[in-house]
């Protein structure tokens, strides 16, 4: 929701806030009206199931205390979240829960003897009988439900109905027929005067309350379900590190680590921060972050994450990566922030709720008069009184609103707990829409390690001079092919020279002046257009291409000098993953800069549909648009610099963990384990979410369409059909918990990894 009146003259901000007092999805639309009418405030989004709202405004147009007066305003609490909130939010929650069961345990005790009263039909009735009924129904409304009558009260003043309006109306026309009928039973029926003629609907007032509350109680419980990934990996962060500072081992708060600390790992510890062995090797259990059951060997020159578990040996390692910076961190952040948003298809349910309890309490009212006007005269008002109650019950809007991000919750956090980041609910419910997915191919479908294969010298050059000089000539670059040709050349020991006058061309190849000489490294069109004839050549770069290697040439002083051939690894699960892939009826693409005879060599290789080849890192994004035009919504994969725009174009972009932090800063969905099975394992958990959000939408909506004309007695002409309240106030405190239920279910989706 977006204010009208927010001019950008000021510094965007955003604020998350931690909610009290909301119940349903009415509450949501309440406080993001209030919100978004704040001066300043550009968006609102309130989201039932973590209870937290996340604001966008203009400062200093705005400010937090103005947002928080806004919802204070509209009926509910209201505080900026910290990582302590977020610690004790799990602790909060229980409380909660204890809250709800220990009211209704005495509401249970008091309604009890009501209801056996009532189920008598009459035979203990006695003196002074609706009296005590009264008296034990008044710790029931007065303590147990006081708070649905407090929150109705705040809407009534602000001009807003929810969830409490509803419950607050129902019980209290129960209550307050029965109280007029306990003390003066002539204004209910003028044939009779005599305290205990009339019937009275304790009972139904007290039992309504005593199971919403019951409803509140198992929902709070597994609610807490919903959040346990955040709390899980709150968990596995370490409280204090052992490092090494002037030679000796210091226990220090994790906190306190810096960068470049030497860190000491013993068996069994977990890892504090992020860094690079030193020294020392043992196996690490990474299964929480990257959802991998077999511990990986780490020796020194790997990078080990915070919040992973030491096995066996011990090692040092030099921290590279600290405080919110950590990939443990970021992962909280990311799921933090992924569970608080709000799908597209949760707007439906939100807009929906705004006008469904005026709604409800004008067909209440119609159910009402109907019943009083056409019942038989002596039954008139009790049947209208209880039909018009049924209908307010049964139509509480709680399980609509919890519908969608209870889902996402379960969703998002079962996906954290696999490797699986999707950063926002909107890219979840995306996702099960995509009809091709796009690879990058080195770092992607390839180790992203490629190894010289073959080195061809075609000039007066030997076969190591070759390699020298363009080892020389690349150690300007940072391109994957460049770091493969000088690290062949260190590992033949062979010496090098500086190169002058360095000039690259991203995905096309590099200039540079050797010992006064001009030399050309790169593809063969680069050569082309410098004036190179690369003829003879020809036939040793078809064979090297239909290999699957890609070709570099080298050309000095405008002559060619050679080639050099290349072979990327392709990764041992591409193949597995492309056919999943292709089992989900999705179109397989390969967009990549190398040439088109190695390219297409991989893409026979491990199955794929299309290839767009040569395309250069500028293009890669246009290439993503053409497939979309073609198929739909399209998903690329990549992990490098160059496939920010495309990871950017594409409907869903998808980043590979251990690629670079551009990358996973413009995607939309982080893979933290390097294992291409998860791609559809993503889109497998999107399907699955949103399988169980429309499963959820539809029964609480068919819960309110069909519950309500039974409720309003719509059939009884024809089948003597009634509601009772007591009835509809527990078909209403399930319906909720259902919901949840079947969201909850979605913690058993397993990736189905195979690396």
């Amino acid at each position: 929701m977006t204010s009208g009146g927010a001019t950008r003259s000021g510094t965007a901000e955003t604020v998350e806030l931690q909610i009290s007092g909301m119940t349903c999805a009415g509450c949501v639309r309440s406080i993001e009206r209030a919100v978004a009418a704040v001066p300043g405030v550009a968006r609102a989004e309130v989201n039932l199931a973590t209870g937290t709202a996340s604001v966008e405004y203009e400062a200093p147009l705005a400010d937090v205390s103005d947002i928080r007066e806004a919802v204070e305003r509209a009926g509910y609490g209201a505080r900026e979240t910290s990582p302590a909130i977020t610690e004790a939010k799990g602790e909060e929650q229980q409380r909660e829960a204890a809250i709800w069961k220990r009211k209704f345990i005495l509401a249970a005790v008091f309604t009890l003897p009501l209801l056996v009263i009532a189920m008598s039909h009459g035979a203990l009735v006695f003196p002074g009988g609706h009296w005590m009924q009264l008296a034990l129904t008044l710790p029931v409304v007065l303590y147990s439900g006081r708070q649905f009558f407090v929150s109705a009260w705040k809407g009534l003043r602000r001009r807003s109905a929810d969830m409490n309006t509803l419950i607050a109306v129902g019980t209290g026309s129960a209550f307050l027929y029965s109280l007029v009928a306990t003390i003066v039973p002539g204004w209910i029926d003028p044939r009779t005067a005599a305290p205990g003629d009339v019937p009275v609907y304790f009972e139904t007032a007290a039992a309504i309350i005593t199971l919403i509350l019951l409803g509140r109680f198992l929902e709070a419980k597994a609610r807490r379900r919903t959040s346990s990934a955040i709390r899980g990996l709150l968990e596995l962060q370490a409280s204090s590190a052992r490092v090494v500072r002037a030679g000796v081992e210091v226990d220090i708060a994790v906190e306190d680590v810096r960068i470049g600390d030497v860190i000491v790992i013993r068996p069994g510890e977990r890892i504090p921060v992020d860094g690079e062995v030193v020294s020392g090797e043992s196996a690490i259990d990474e299964a929480a972050l990257t959802g991998e059951s077999i511990p990986v060997d780490k020796a020194a020159g790997d990078f080990v994450l915070s919040g992973t578990l030491n096995t066996t040996g011990s090692f040092l390692f030099r921290a590279r990566k600290v405080g919110s910076a950590t990939m443990l961190a970021r992962v909280v952040e990311l799921v933090k922030k992924a569970q608080g948003s709000k799908a597209p298809i949760a707007r439906l349910a939100d807009v929906i709720s705004g006008y469904f309890t005026p709604a409800v309490i004008g067909i209440a009212a119609i159910t009402f008069a109907a019943w009083y006007l056409l019942a038989p005269p002596e039954d008139a008002l009790r049947l209208a009184v209880l039909n018009a109650v049924a209908v307010l019950i049964i139509a509480c809007p709680c399980a609509m609103g919890l519908a969608t991000p209870t889902a996402v919750m379960v969703g998002m956090g079962r996906g954290a707990e696999s490797g699986i980041l999707i950063k926002n609910a909107e890219t979840l419910e995306t996702l099960h829409k995509v009809r091709a997915v796009v690879f990058d191919k080195t770092g992607t479908l390839t180790t992203g390690k490629p190894k010289v294969t073959d080195v061809t010298p075609l000039g007066s050059l030997g076969e190591n001079e070759l390699l020298t000089a363009v080892a020389s000539v690349e150690r300007g670059s940072e391109h994957p092919l460049a770091r493969a040709i000088v690290a062949e050349a260190e590992n033949r020991r062979l010496p090098w020279s500086p190169a002058e006058e360095f000039r690259a061309w991203p995905g096309v190849g590099v200039r540079a002046r050797l010992d006064s000489r001009p030399w050309l490294v790169g593809r063969q069109s680069l050569l082309e257009q410098h004036g190179v004839d690369v003829g003879a050549a020809g036939t040793i770069r078809d064979q090297l291409e239909r290999d699957g290697k890609t070709v570099i040439f080298a050309s000095a002083d405008d002559r060619l000098a050679g080639a050099i051939a290349l072979a990327d690894e392709i990764k041992p699960e591409a193949a597995g993953a492309v056919r999943k892939l292709k089992e989900a009826d999705l179109k397989i693409a390969l967009i990549t800069g190398d040439n088109r005879r190695t390219a297409h060599a991989i893409a026979a290789e491990i199955g794929v549909d299309a290839v767009r080849a040569a395309v250069l890192p500028d293009r890669k994004s246009q290439e993503v648009k053409r497939l979309q035009s073609e198929h739909g919504a399209v998903a690329m994969v990549g992990d490098g610099i160059n496939d920010a725009p495309a990871l950017v174009q594409a409907d869903v972009g998808i980043a590979i963990g251990a690629g670079a932090d551009v990358a996973i800063e413009s995607a939309d969905a982080v893979l933290v384990q390097d294992d291409l099975h998860t791609v559809a394992a993503a889109i497998k958990l999107s399907r699955k979410t949103m399988k169980t959000i429309r499963q959820n939408l539809f029964w609480a909506f068919v819960y309110n369409v069909v519950g309500i004309p039974v409720a309003a007695g719509l059939f009884y002409p024809w089948t003597g059909w009634l509601l009772s309240p007591i009835i509809a106030s527990a078909a209403m405190a399930l319906s909720s918990v259902s919901v949840i239920t079947n969201s909850l279910r979605l913690k058993r989706f397993q990736p189905d990894s195979q690396k």
